[in-house]
């Protein structure tokens, strides 16, 4: 990811209104793997620190703003120590390995008011995704009647993929895969002001060894699968709907699959990133009901010089996530609700949601949040 980011910045032209532009002057690499580093020092030459140790680059005066893209079990103390070193911090997801890790990262934000801090969040960018947003803002859905969010994966149907520190518990966290993927899915249900009131969740654990990388195995202790089956509110009428959450480590055939599906009173929507550019929408005004497919273009929350016509891609998604913190940070006004990364008090939406569905599986009941 921080390789996505340095390409990122490399296409900055792209956002011809942004008033602020991105200088990458250091990166830190806890093994100075020399296939990573020669990467970033042959395409960006501004770097002038290289390090191993984190704590050194925080130390060093010409960093005004971090990107943290460590594993979950480093986000307390690699976050709060940015932060407490003032240094301005968008972070990767969950935002702490579990709740009292979130607290922690939470309140030491709290107590540096000058240090802009959001969470990535890339999916609210798609073009398809800030017209859904849009209608959200407005009001076009009518009463929801239900809704169904999702992040599939397929490549771990593999039992012959080696363990990575996501699959273990000690690195990865309790929640699993709700942890490395919830919070891609609920980006948008959280901005949308929906309360969630209560969940039952069923928790899979499928491939519980794989290869150790060194001729033996190591457990995989951590859910493979997690369906959630939530009681949710909207914020504006206080209706009741059900609000389905999928994380998928193991779903057949899927590669990196975000979807959302919003059925209302007058409106209704479905997307996918399997068709990234695809929006499909129902509206209904007492007459005949048919699904209509648009062919979103770049219709952007950040203007691009890419032409509105031309197909959009997730390397464009990154661009615009970064260039929403960058124009925030700056102080620039978000051009709607959806158009802004998530804020640290979302995060801990997400842990409340991910704690109650730990307890509803192993208590194999609903659980009121």
């Amino acid at each position: 990811m921080g390789r996505e980011f340095a390409s990122a910045a490399a296409r900055w032209r792209h956002l011809p209104d942004m008033r602020v532009r991105p200088e990458i002057v250091a990166i830190c690499n806890r093994t100075l793997s020399p296939r990573r580093i020669d990467w970033f020092t042959t395409h960006v030459p501004q770097i002038r620190q290289v390090t191993d140790d984190w704590r050194k680059l925080l130390d060093n005066p010409d960093v005004e703003a971090v990107y943290a893209a460590v594993p979950h079990n480093a986000h307390r103390e690699v976050y709060c120590a940015a932060i407490d070193a003032g240094k301005h911090l968008l972070g990767e997801k969950p935002f702490g390995i579990d709740k009292e890790a979130n607290a922690a990262i939470l309140k030491t934000a709290a107590d540096h008011p000058g240090c802009f801090v959001r969470c990535v969040s890339q999916f609210l960018f798609i073009p398809a995704v800030q017209r859904i947003g849009r209608m959200l803002e407005e009001g076009a859905f009518g009463r929801i009647i239900e809704a169904n969010v999702g992040f599939l994966h397929g490549s771990d149907l593999n039992p012959n993929k080696p363990i990575n520190w996501k699959r273990t518990a000690t690195v990865n966290g309790q929640y699993g895969c709700m942890g490395d993927l919830g919070p891609h899915v609920m980006s948008l249900p959280i901005r949308a002001g929906w309360r969630i009131r209560s969940v039952r969740a069923v928790l899979s654990n499928i491939i519980k060894e794989r290869p150790d990388g060194d001729g033996g195995t190591a457990a995989c202790d951590t859910w493979d699968n997690a369906t959630l089956l939530c009681e949710a509110a909207d914020g504006v009428s206080d209706d009741v709907f059900p609000l389905t959450v999928r994380t998928q480590r193991i779903s057949p055939g899927q590669t990196n699959n975000w979807y959302v599906e919003i059925l209302g009173t007058r409106a209704s929507v479905r997307f996918s990133t399997r068709q990234i550019n695809t929006l499909e929408i129902l509206e209904y005004d007492g007459g005949e009901q048919s699904w209509r497919y648009i062919d979103m273009g770049h219709e952007v929350a950040y203007p691009s010089i890419t032409p509105r016509i031309h197909q959009f891609g997730m390397c464009d998604a990154l661009l615009q996530m970064w260039g929403a913190y960058l124009h925030e940070l700056d102080g620039g006004q978000l051009p709607g609700r959806f158009a802004g990364c998530v804020r640290p008090d979302e995060t801990a939406v997400f842990h409340k949601l991910f704690s109650g569905a730990l307890l509803s599986h192993a208590k194999s009941t609903s659980v009121r949040l």
